[in-house]
Parts: C-alpha cells; structure tokens; sequence
C-alpha cells in the first residue's frame, strides 16, 4: 500500500489502476491488477477521468486536402504520420490556445506553442519547431482539421517544401481526429480542470504546460507503447 501511495503520489494522481499495476509489475511485484484496484479502494486513491470531450476551434471550412489517414492512426515507426490541432482554454484573465504536433506512432508531442490568440504564426511556429527536431520528413502525413491555419497557403508551402503530405478530417466530424483529442482531454483533466484559478498569469500557465508535456513525453507511461513513455518508446523503436 505504500508503495502504490509513492506511485499515486510521484505522478500526482494521474495514474490510475492500470499503470500503477505496470509500475509495480516493473518494479518486481507479482500482484493481480484487481488486488491493486482493491488496496487503491480501501485507500480512497482514485486516478483522473476524462470529464468532457474536446471540439477543436475551427476556422473558415473548405476543401484543401482529402481524408488520408482515414481514421486509420496506425503506423509502424515514428515520423510516418502527425496530428495536430488547436485547443482552447478559458481561465480567470483571459483565454490562451496550445497547438501541438503529436506523432501517431509514439503519441509523442513533438513540438508545440502556447499563445494567446490561435494565429497562423503561432501553427507556423509549431510546426517550424517540429521539423527543426526532425528535419527529415518525406512522405509525412500531417493531418489536422479544416482550420482556416491549415488552410493558408504559406502554411502549406512549407509542407510541400519539407516532401510533407496534407490530410484533414471531414467537416465538423470530430472522431477524424480524436488521436489529439484524447491528448487535449487527457492534458486538461491531469493538469488543468479544478486548477484554473491557480494560475495567476500566463507565464505561470506556460511554466505548467511545459511542465506538463515534459512529465507526458519522458515519464508517463502508455498502454500504447508498451507501457513505456512515448520518447522512450520513439528511442527504443529507433534502435
């Protein structure tokens, strides 16, 4: 109990039955997922839940790029397919947006930008920060929504610069993306929901974005990538 308590406790209540049962698995425990589920009951430790689901801002809707992913968020290394999107949050001074890069293969944020207004400047940003980490990208598949971003044309001339392929979702079908979805919802629940009025400003709020996606890509384990976290996972399927 102890040590599930540390466990709970070191990744601040985000993890729930399932990764402390991996922790402890990988610590050298021979336990059932269901005693742990139970010693986590009697303890009253209760891991977050996703509250709502995510609707991304949208902008102008048009038709630029077709459907390529297609639903299918399968790949088979890492730099083959990325999401990305825009997510909106409301707090006591006023709204900011983050817009991330996720890779489909790891679920590991490789780039992102925290603003106070959704600009095409801050998507280019983004993603110039992507392709700095990762130069090499023909044959990519980006895929995002129908966002008036990822429609401008700068934005698309340097994907087709960088041999990038666009994809975006059908209009207004949520589900075309819920790969990132599930990230925003995540991020939110773990981090932000019942916090808001913790932080004070946006430069706190950005210390607590960075904070958290840092503790998301190298320390918070995935069923996904086999119960690794998604920069370790993208390191271990390189080699």
């Amino acid at each position: 109990m102890d040590e599930i308590r540390e466990i709970f406790e070191t990744n601040h209540g985000r993890y729930g039955v399932r990764r402390i049962h991996q922790v402890l698995i990988s610590r050298g425990y021979k336990i059932n997922h269901k005693k742990v589920q139970r010693l986590m009951h009697k303890m009253s430790l209760k891991g977050h839940r996703p509250k709502e689901k995510y609707h991304s801002y949208k902008g102008e809707v048009g038709k630029i790029a077709d459907n390529i992913i297609n639903r299918d968020f399968s790949a088979t290394a890492p730099l083959q397919k990325w999401t990305t999107d825009v997510s909106q949050f409301n707090l006591p001074w006023g709204k900011c947006y983050l817009s991330p890069i996720l890779d489909m293969y790891t679920n590991e944020i490789v780039a992102y930008d925290l603003s106070l207004h959704p600009t095409l400047d801050q998507v280019k940003r983004m993603l110039k920060k992507a392709l700095r980490r990762f130069p090499n990208t023909q044959g990519l598949i980006l895929h995002s929504d129908q966002g008036w971003q990822y429609q401008h044309a700068s934005y698309r001339q340097i994907l087709k610069e960088k041999g990038i392929v666009q994809s975006m979702s059908r209009k207004g079908n949520c589900y075309d993306n819920c790969i990132m979805e599930t990230f925003f919802g995540r991020l939110k629940n773990e981090m932000f929901y019942g916090n808001e009025k913790t932080f004070a400003s946006f430069q706190d709020f950005k210390k607590a974005i960075n904070k958290y996606i840092d503790y998301y890509n190298n320390s918070r384990i995935q069923f996904k990538t086999k119960w690794m976290p998604p920069a370790v996972y993208r390191k271990a399927s390189i080699c």
